[in-house]
């Protein structure tokens, strides 16, 4: 399994993440927002996005990010949504 080896918050709006295979993936706090997998933002019986991108301003911001156990992270947004973990694996994909 592919893990971070390092994650950087580079400003309150960017995120890099340098993976155990040597890559590295940059995200955004709205970026990050618009792909929240969380039960607010995708159905979970249809697996459909009810989050309308839209919704989301692109000059978003990181409150406050924490490590889940050891396999994922959760973002506090600047709009208050905190709900979604977004799993290593996850994270690997979007890039």
């Amino acid at each position: 399994m592919i893990e971070p080896s390092r994650i950087v918050e580079e400003s309150d709006s960017e995120l890099a993440i340098e993976w155990s295979d040597g890559t590295e993936t940059k995200y955004n706090a709205a970026e990050l927002r618009r792909a929240c997998p969380c039960a607010g933002c995708i159905d979970e019986w249809t697996g459909r996005k009810t989050l309308d991108d839209r919704s989301v301003s692109d000059d978003l911001s990181f409150k406050h990010i924490s490590i889940v156990g050891r396999y994922a992270l959760n973002f506090h947004f600047s709009d208050g949504h905190e709900t979604g973990i977004f799993s290593f694996n996850y994270l690997k994909k979007m890039a």
